[in-house]
């Protein structure tokens, strides 16, 4: 079973070890009946069994709804507000006085000189300090104002550019009330794209922060022409004197006291209408060009309708921790969900998160030990990362310790594949790691990438909660499918939203059917309000993602190949596009990285790859037979054809090459291919490796190279 594939391997001798089993059996039997009646499991059980989704109709490709909007897909939160201002106004209303973010002071900033001679910047925090759900409007009512003194009318573009932060929410919300359209950009988009997404738009304000202004900012500004206006959430910095002419520096504060003082008494706001664009989000595009994806305020509204539906009791006691970035719609939308429910917000970054983060000084506590959050939302990496931490300190333990760590691991999994929890372990065994996130996390939410089967077990074993995996896109507002929090398979996404509808079209170049048994499968579509406007500025290719059926409902045509499982629930299986995101984030087109080094005399053929699991690029390329034999011989290795393709000596050689040609071609550094398989043969439509045009078959090139690419990324192979 998989259970059994994922169990950590311990070195008990047998005869004790069967002694253990034979206690844990008893004490499993004692404690089964008054566990079943008091915990209500039983429930629990019998929902993760449930049926989740079904088909509308009984044709093949026919839309699965989830059981509980199979006759009309939710659209709004709270009845009357339709637009993302008015359920702010409603959660001010109803929360007032009650805290919504959090930012911990900063007590003191060192320079901490390591052993190799490197300067690391440490800090110590203070405790979070609070803005109510008054502070936050009065702070947005000012700031909308502010910007409409500093000339930004309705309707018109307005960027940001800033970490993650209590000061970004404040702006995107002075936005959404005064119907200005908020241009999300993430800093590692690199200069040519953020150039690219600021003159598309064509802003005249920016909202930054002084670390990215004097850093990444400075350097573009002279290429953003229409740029006037620069506010700075943060205070203004020391120097800004060599930025040109014509673009003035504000601090936001200075913004807001001039909304607080503007005569807004006679001239009505103008609000917006649920199809107004709130957000043109910029997303990696597979030619290198960032997408601007234009999202309404009716779109984010029905996304976060759907996704608050799957988290139980979400409400006023909910501490959520927010870290990743802003300008990614997971993490917009998470921080929507929770202020639309009255939770609070405690900012914090990758650096500041845990005690053991690079930026937090040593002895002191990092974000999640002082705030204690009950929510999360993370992306695979950073769970690997955790995962690989905790099973390093593991490792380091006296054998019994490691040993008593690894049986109740595995007893625990055991349980939880029978859908049963084991209170004993959590508290004797497990409270120590679940410390490790503030002890208090009652769910995971997962998003942006695949999260390994492994790495889902561990999450749900050792920090003692759910990992609800999600799957959507940001021309889908972020929603499509989340796991229930009973569910506890893995490898899989989970049923539709109740915002949306899925259905699998048939993709025949693949060999994807939605007839397909026992599992349909195909092309994932997702369709419902959430379903965003389209493209900015790029009207061809909306009409090639975006399709309208004959009921006039609008389908995002996403790539991902997936299948439907008999209780309604989405496993992700292909990508139709070759655009692969990395395990950290960033999107690798890989037709881009061949195009790049296809035209070497070196290389005949070459097929690039890459998996959302790992964080770099491999290759399989076809060796011209002439090149090769001659790089061989000045390198001084001898050999048959068969040896020299096989020898890692030569892989590097051409790697080298490789490299080498990559940064002529301006890759970036993770575009290009870390390791790669020389293959003696080379790739016919004969082979079925290609196509007749000799076009790439990505399916069976992979299934060829899979001992390959395990052995590439450093999989044990037999």
């Amino acid at each position: 079973s998989q259970a059994a594939k994922m169990k950590l391997k311990h070195n008990i001798n047998p005869v004790l070890l069967q002694f253990i089993n034979f206690i844990v059996l008893v004490y499993s039997l004692v404690t089964y009946i008054p566990w079943y009646i008091l915990s209500g499991s039983k429930q629990a059980i019998a929902k993760a069994k449930q049926v989740k989704a079904r088909p509308v109709n009984n044709k093949p490709g026919g839309a699965y709804r989830s059981v509980n909007s199979l006759h009309c897909l939710a659209s709004v939160l709270y009845p009357g507000c339709d637009t993302l201002d008015k359920v702010f106004k409603y959660a001010k209303t109803k929360y007032k006085d009650k805290k919504l973010l959090g930012t911990r002071e900063i007590l003191k900033e060192e320079d901490e000189i390591q052993p190799s001679g490197k300067v690391f910047k440490k800090v110590i925090l203070g405790k979070y300090t609070w803005l109510s759900y008054e502070d936050v409007y009065i702070k947005a009512v000012n700031f909308g104002n502010g910007l409409a003194v500093l000339g930004q009318q309705p309707k018109t573009n307005i960027a940001i550019f800033c970490e993650t932060r209590a000061e970004w929410m404040i702006a995107a919300q002075a936005c959404f009330m005064c119907n200005y359209q908020l241009v999300t950009l993430y800093a590692t988009l690199g200069g040519p794209a953020i150039v690219h997404g600021l003159n598309e738009t064509e802003v005249t304000t920016i909202i930054t922060s002084k670390e990215l202004m004097q850093t990444k900012l400075k350097e573009i500004v002279s290429q953003v022409p229409l740029l006037r206006h620069i506010i700075t959430v943060d205070g203004k910095p020391t120097t800004w004197s060599e930025f040109p002419k014509g673009v003035i520096v504000h601090t936001m504060a200075s913004v807001q006291a001039m909304g607080a003082k503007a005569d807004t008494g006679n001239k009505q706001p103008s609000r917006p209408v649920p199809s107004d664009i709130a957000v043109i989000m910029y997303t990696s595009g597979s030619t290198g060009i960032p997408k601007g994806v234009m999202i309404s305020h009716c779109n984010i509204i029905a996304g976060i309708t759907g996704m608050a539906e799957r988290i139980p009791n979400l409400g006023e006691k909910d501490i959520y921790i927010g870290y990743l970035p802003l300008a990614h719609v997971l993490e917009l939308s998470a921080e929507l969900v929770c202020l639309s429910h009255g939770c609070r917000i405690g900012y914090s970054s990758p650096q500041t998160l845990a005690d053991q983060s690079s930026k937090i000084k040593k002895g002191s506590k990092g974000d999640v030990t002082t705030l204690k959050p009950t929510l999360m939302a993370a992306v695979p990496e950073i769970m690997d990362r955790i995962y690989k931490n905790v099973m390093n300190k593991v490792n380091e333990m006296t054998s019994f310790q490691r040993n008593l760590f690894i049986l109740a691991y595995n007893y625990k999994m055991e349980q939880i594949s029978k859908g049963y929890t084991t209170p004993l372990c959590d508290s004797l065994i497990f409270r120590k790691v679940r410390m490790l996130l503030g002890g208090k996390i009652r769910v995971l939410l997962c998003g942006g990438a695949p999260l390994s089967a492994a790495t889902q077990r561990f999450m749900n074993i050792c920090f003692c909660c759910p990992v609800g995996q999600g799957y959507g896109l940001t021309e889908s507002a972020g929603a499509g499918t989340i796991t229930e929090v009973w569910d506890y398979t893995t490898g899989r996404v989970g049923a539709p939203l109740v915002c949306c509808e899925i259905k699998l079209l048939n993709w025949e170049e693949g060999g994807y059917y939605n007839t397909d048994k026992p599992y349909p499968r195909g092309e994932i579509l997702i369709g419902g309000q959430n379903v965003t406007v389209g493209y900015y500025k790029n009207e061809a290719r909306t009409r090639k993602d975006f399709t309208v059926d004959e009921n006039g409902q609008r389908w995002l045509h996403t790539g991902d190949i997936g299948e439907f499982h008999h209780d309604g629930c989405l496993k992700i299986i292909d990508r139709k596009k070759d655009l692969v995101k990395l395990q950290a984030g960033e999107y690798v087109s890989l037709g881009k990285v061949e195009a790049a080094l296809k035209n070497l005399p070196l290389v005949d053929n070459i097929c690039a790859y890459a998996s959302s699991f790992h964080s770099y690029v491999i290759g399989f390329v076809v060796p011209n037979q002439k090149e090769l034999a001659e790089l061989a011989r000045k390198k001084g290795y001898k050999g048959t054809w068969e040896e020299i393709c096989n020898s890692p000596e030569m892989e590097k050689e051409v790697l080298k090459v490789l490299a080498e040609a990559a940064m002529a071609a301006n890759l970036e550094k993770f575009e290009i291919p870390v390791k790669i398989r020389l293959s003696p043969d080379p790739w016919t439509p004969e082979t079925g490796l290609v196509t007749d045009a000799f076009k790439l078959k990505r399916k069976e090139l992979t299934a060829f190279y899979q001992t390959d690419i395990d052995r590439m990324y450093g999989k044990n192979v037999k």
